[in-house]
């Protein structure tokens, strides 16, 4: 049981978020050493920040809870001090961090002893990168230096209302105002930032976090995200072609129980990535988006079709933290080609070459269904077969190929009449569009009815479980 009785918001949410009675405190006697601008006079319970360890669904996680009560849980040397505890030891035992905040930055009082602390946590956030999943979720304000632990994390959720999160404040961004701009709220944050994973209230977003937790390993070797599956094995998705152009719809669909955690659902909607469940597994899923429609099934926004910067950022961090926790990879492909504008110009080839590497980095197994287009450069980075897909399947409607067949003629043909055009573009289309065409040379290696993707991908991933795959020594890749 936690030392720490005060019924105050730091402890509450800890008690939420932990399956009840399981949380023990760590440190809980800990206060502050300054002594200097009033230190000494200053009460500081816990130094500000409550640790400690329990289970969510009886799953082992290790939680820092900042008490705003506390000098605003303002970090100072102690205060980081038990927060790097906190990490070792969950290095240590192979299990998740999960970090409340609530903070107003760093302690002044404690000027470089302070700047220590964070670059301490900054360090132990970077060695268990990629060794145990990192969960922020942010409560109150997250300014300065503190946004990097959100940042450095896997995943980072904000309270809807009162939930701040910046490294300059607006009013101290030339030319804006936070009145007509609020760059540090959660809509500005999970819109443009991409790092917010989740928005919503407290209880929403600790309930979020507990999901979440149940579909993750707890680190980096031992994986036991796996739950019995209770839905039918060989479930036909009737209604799944429907769902091409709303993929985070189709992913639902074939999952589990239609059980799917979608994160950073409100960047970059044109590429939809989260987690699902097939046979029980856990399986990050990657797919590009044309539409996205509302909960009464209207069409609420739209796309078109080509990959774009944002995308790309997106995609290539949800793959990598899923080939670093061993989680295979789902692709769902309907993509027509880039994003061109003056300013995706400037990041595009070097976003679209990270997720190219991102996918061709991965070792776990990968699988690609192409449901619609797949023209060009864009399909070849959307986890092909040419850069490591493992399996690619096409439903029969899918279009496979440098571009549009009509566009093909006209670059070919050059000045041919209409009526040579449509019968050279139909050539095209049937030669070198068709998933057909893509199965003869091997670049697909079935074509399957859209109502049995399900089937098929358990079936894949069965057979791709114990998968090893060698790669050349290094120490890491520089893209």
């Amino acid at each position: 049981m936690s030392n720490t009785t005060a019924a105050n918001p730091a402890s509450i949410r800890i008690a939420t978020l932990l399956d009840a009675g399981s949380f023990v405190e760590i440190g809980g006697a800990v206060t502050a050493r300054a002594t200097d601008f009033g230190m000494q006079e200053k009460e500081t319970p816990a130094d500000g920040v409550i640790t400690g360890y329990g289970v969510i669904d009886g799953n082992l996680v290790y939680v820092y809870s900042q008490d705003a009560s506390v000098l605003g849980g303002a970090v100072g040397e102690m205060h980081a001090k038990k927060i790097a505890a906190i990490y070792d030891m969950a290095m240590k035992m192979g299990a998740p961090v999960i970090g409340l905040v609530d903070c107003a930055g760093l302690r002044l009082q404690e000027a470089t002893d302070a700047l220590a602390g964070f670059g301490g946590l900054y360090l132990k956030q970077t060695l268990a990168s990629g060794v145990i999943p990192q969960i922020t979720a942010i409560f109150g304000t997250c300014g300065g230096g503190l946004a990097l632990v959100p940042a450095i994390a896997d995943f980072a959720f904000m309270e809807s209302s009162k939930a701040k999160l910046f490294l300059n404040s607006p009013n101290a961004i030339p030319g804006n105002d936070i009145k007509k701009c609020d760059t540090s709220s959660a809509e500005f944050q999970s819109a443009n930032s991409g790092l917010v994973d989740g928005v919503g209230t407290e209880e929403e977003i600790l309930e979020q976090i507990r999901s979440l937790v149940c579909m993750l390993p707890a680190n980096n070797e031992d994986n036991d995200s796996y739950e019995e599956c209770t839905d039918d094995l060989n479930r036909v998705c009737a209604d799944l072609a429907n769902a091409v152009e709303d993929t985070s719809i189709a992913l639902s669909m074939i999952s589990d129980n239609n059980s799917f955690f979608e994160t950073k659902k409100e960047y970059a909607k044109d590429m939809v990535t989260g987690f699902i469940r097939l046979n029980g597994m856990t399986v990050g899923a990657v797919a590009n988006r044309t539409k996205v429609y509302d909960e009464e099934g209207k069409e609420a926004e739209s796309f078109d079709g080509s990959l774009s910067v944002k995308g790309c950022i997106k995609a290539a961090g949800f793959v990598q933290f899923c080939d670093a926790f061993g989680i295979p990879v789902l692709t769902l492909t309907n993509v027509n080609g880039l994003e061109a504008s003056k300013c995706a110009e400037k990041n595009m080839a070097r976003e679209m070459a990270r997720l190219t590497y991102a996918f061709a980095d991965a070792t776990v197994p990968k699988v690609n269904v192409i449901v619609g287009k797949a023209y060009g450069s864009a399909y070849v980075a959307m986890n092909s077969k040419s850069i490591g897909a493992d399996m690619v399947y096409a439903w029969p409607t899918a279009e496979i190929g440098m571009m549009d067949a009509d566009m093909a003629a006209k670059i070919m043909y050059a000045g041919a009449d209409a009526a040579t055009l449509k019968e050279k573009a139909a050539s095209y289309k049937e030669m070198q569009e068709s998933p057909l065409s893509a199965a003869r040379r091997g670049y697909v290696d079935a074509i399957i009815e859209a109502s049995e993707t399900r089937k098929y991908l358990i079936g894949a991933f069965e057979m791709l479980f114990t998968k090893r795959e060698e790669r050349p020594s290094k120490k890491h890749g520089t893209v």
